[in-house]
This record gives C-alpha cells, sequence and structure tokens, in this order.
C-alpha cells in the first residue's frame, strides 16, 4: 500500500455512507443561507449569475452558472437517480408487483394529497404553477435522519421509505417532462430521439467502452436542451438504458485467473511481449464481473452526493429569510403540502390497499410506525427546489423556497421525533464479560 492509500481509502469508504452525504448537504444549506442573510449577500447571490459562454462556430451557449449547475450538472443526478430506478425495478422492491404495491400507493398518496393541497390553496392564483413542488422526497436528508436514529430504526422501514422516495423521483421526472415543458421544438427533438437509439444500438451490439456513451449522451443533452424540454430529463433515460446484468460469469473468470496463474508459474509472463495489453485485458475482464449499472452507481454516487448536489444547495438555497414569506401563500401552500399532505397521502393509500388485501404491512411495522416514517418523506429539499426554479423561474420570488426549507425542517424534526417516540428501544446486548459475571453473582 503506497503512503497515499493510507488516506484515500478511509476517504472513499467514508464518501460511499449515504448518511455521511445528507449530513453535508444540510451543512451546505445552512453555509447558504447564512450566506444570503449576511454582509455577502449581494456578492453570494451575484457569483451563481456569472455568465459562462461555450462557443463552436456560429453556436453559443450562454447561460449563468446556476444554469449550468441546475440544467448541466443535474443531469449527472438525474442518471442516477435512472440508474437507482433500474436497479429497483430489475432487483430490489419493485421488481415484483406483490414488492411494489405498498410503496407505489405510499408514494402515489404521497404525491397526490400534497399536489391538491397546494392547488386547492392556489388555484387561479400566480403561485398556481408551484403545484409539483411540495411532491418528491429527498432521498439524502431521509437516509440521514434515519441514520441518526441508529439501530432503532428496523431495516423494513428503511427499505420502505427508500422505495417510497425512489417512486416519488419517478413521479417527479414525470411531473417535470409533463407540467413544465411550454413549448417544443420538433427538429431538436427528433435529433434527441436518434442518440437515444444510438445508445441503445450499442448497448445490443456489445459496445463496453464508455467513451462513446458519453460523447452521444452530450449530444443528446444538447439536442433536448434546445428542444424545450428540461434537459436533465436525458439522465434519466440513458440511466433506465444502462444494462443492469453483468456479462462474465464468475466461473469464466476463475478459469481465466488460473490460466493467468499457470503464467506465472512457468516463467512466460516475464518473456511475455506487450504485457500492458495483457493488464489491461484484466482490467476488463474484472469490469464485466458487475453490471454498467451497478459500476457506474457506485463510481458516480460520490460525485453526485458531494459535489453535485452540493453544489445545486449552495446555489439554489441562498433565501433571504423574511418573516413576511412566511405569511405568503404559496409559502403556506408548500409547507402544507409537505408536512400535512406528504404523511396523510401516504397513510391514506397505504391504509386502502392494505384493507383491499392487495399489500401487507413489513413485518416490524405498525401504522404509528408508518405514519412517523411518513412525516420523514415530506423532506422535499433537492426535487422541490428544482421544480421551485422551473415553476418560478431564477428571478422569481423567494416564497416557495422560503416554505420549502420550512416544510422540510419541520418535517425532519416532526418525524424524528415520531420514531423516538414510537419505535422500541433495543437493548444493548452483553458482552461475553458481563455475561460470566453475571452467572458468577447468579
Amino acid at each position: 500500500m503506497q503512503p497515499v492509500d493510507r488516506i484515500l481509502r478511509p476517504l472513499a469508504r467514508f464518501l460511499h455512507i449515504e448518511a455521511s452525504s445528507g449530513l453535508f448537504l444540510v451543512a451546505c444549506t445552512a453555509i447558504a443561507l447564512y450566506a444570503a442573510n449576511s454582509n455577502y449577500a449581494a456578492g453570494y447571490l451575484a457569483f451563481w449569475n456569472t455568465d459562462v459562454t461555450l462557443g463552436f462556430g456560429k453556436y453559443v451557449f450562454h447561460h449563468s452558472l446556476r444554469h449550468v449547475i441546475n440544467d448541466g450538472m443535474m443531469a449527472i443526478f438525474f442518471f442516477v437517480i435512472g440508474l437507482e430506478v433500474k436497479r429497483e425495478l430489475a432487483h430490489g422492491s419493485l421488481s415484483s408487483w406483490k414488492q411494489a404495491t405498498l410503496p407505489i400507493a405510499a408514494a402515489c398518496g404521497g404525491m397526490l394529497i400534497p399536489a391538491g393541497l397546494y392547488l386547492s390553496m392556489q388555484y387561479g392564483q400566480p403561485g398556481m404553477r408551484g403545484w409539483g413542488i411540495p411532491m418528491a422526497t429527498d432521498i439524502a436528508f431521509v437516509i440521514g435522519c434515519l441514520a441518526l436514529l441508529g439501530s432503532r430504526v428496523p431495516l423494513s422501514l428503511r427499505i420502505l421509505l427508500l422505495s417510497l422516495a425512489i417512486v416519488d423521483d419517478i413521479g417527479a421526472i414525470l411531473v417535470i417532462a409533463v407540467g413544465y415543458t411550454e413549448s417544443l421544438d420538433y427538429r431538436y427533438l427528433g435529433l434527441a430521439a436518434i442518440c437515444i437509439a444510438m445508445v441503445q444500438g450499442l448497448s445490443r451490439i456489445g459496445v463496453r467502452n464508455f467513451p462513446p456513451y458519453i460523447v452521444i449522451g452530450a449530444i443528446a443533452w444538447l439536442m433536448l436542451h434546445e428542444s424545450g424540454v428540461h434537459a436533465t430529463l436525458i439522465g434519466v433515460i440513458l440511466g433506465l438504458q444502462t444494462p443492469a446484468r453483468a456479462v462474465l460469469v464468475p466461473e469464466r473468470f476463475r478459469d481465466y485467473l488460473n490460466n493467468k496463474k499457470e503464467e506465472f508459474g512457468n516463467g512466460r509472463w516475464a518473456k511475455r511481449r506487450h504485457r500492458a495489453e495483457a493488464v489491461h485485458e484484466v482490467q476488463r475482464l474484472t469490469r464485466e464481473l458487475v453490471s454498467p449499472l451497478e459500476y457506474l452507481e457506485m463510481t458516480l454516487h460520490p460525485w453526485t452526493a458531494y459535489i453535485i448536489m452540493p453544489l445545486f444547495a449552495l446555489a439554489n438555497a441562498g433565501v433571504t429569510i423574511e418573516l413576511g414569506n412566511l405569511n405568503d401563500s404559496v409559502a403556506i401552500a408548500v409547507v402544507l403540502g409537505l408536512v400535512v399532505g406528504k404523511p396523510l397521502g401516504i397513510l391514506l393509500f397505504s391504509w386502502v390497499v392494505v384493507k383491499l388485501g392487495w399489500a401487507k404491512l413489513p413485518a416490524g411495522i405498525g401504522w404509528p410506525v408508518l405514519f412517523s416514517g411518513s412525516c420523514l418523506a415530506g423532506i422535499g429539499f433537492t426535487m422541490a427546489l428544482f421544480i421551485d426554479g422551473l415553476a418560478f423561474g431564477d428571478a422569481g420570488p423567494d416564497t416557495a423556497k422560503t416554505g420549502v426549507l420550512v416544510g422540510s425542517a419541520i418535517s425532519a424534526v416532526l418525524g424524528m421525533l415520531l420514531l423516538w417516540w414510537t419505535l422500541p428501544v433495543i437493548p444493548k446486548q452483553a458482552s461475553p464479560t458481563e455475561d460470566s459475571v453475571s452467572n458468577e453473582n447468579t
């Protein structure tokens, strides 16, 4: 092991702990809020409006830094969401109707009731465009809250909430595609469809190197960006196209390694020419032991969790805190949608499918625990702020953002307190030494 590995390996393990990403996101949100309400507010907010210009011939890409993050870098975030959805559909909790019924029903209730509650308060008003804001759940924050509760949280509740959040993401993606696309340029949309078909074709013929997919994906993003459809959706589409099965079976790789072992044993390796090619072949075959989906999800998770999402929070969560914003009807509608609509919708739709016999509550989860956990689903930070930008634009009022921050904070605190109260305390197991001392005393 090289000296640098002693530093990087523990860091890599930490970066792959999803709970830590939620805590880091909280820290970046706090920094954005502090900066936006300090003496540095003007400079801080102006920084994210810095012009970014890229030119190639007659075509010039000219947008703000915030737009580059929200439309460009967030496409990678949506790609990871697409990978997670594909994994759950192929191998996880959404792979069978029996497993998927409860989280799908709960997620539908957790989307429809908050949106309906919001619309009932904003129908016919300028704020009606924000109906999609209280619909989505932020996975990173939910995982962070569950981690703070430790071993008291049963695995079945974690799986249910994560499955619910993934279905929520699917719903949010559909909302973005259908509800916030105003005009379409079918020429660019057709070119994007051709790029998507090319990706599928390369996958079918067995192209395994990533560069061709990256180039075609970038072109597809550009075409979708110009078509009028939100460009981040290309990330979801490409994620869903990623193969979920490995090409190389372990038995074949074992035979290959045995052959290489013989090559080292009889001295052929020392005399072999082009050894770099052999090393490259071993690397390629090793990667084929896992599916492209699993490999990409593991590789991209630290980038999305510790760079893209924190940058998004820094660029979008800088809200000037004014007490008057909390009295605005849009902020109130968002808060009620997240704090009241989310748990109410999840509990109501779950109760219906259980009473109809279509699903059962997981082991170790009663209705009080489900309600407590559903309060955490009201944390809608990332996707809620993202949809707020689509609904009201970068220059829109901060009232909806204020509602998102306040509603998410209330949901986090309320959900954790209720889970702390409803979940039983798991007794600490006595160590062997304590057992022996206890037996001697007896």
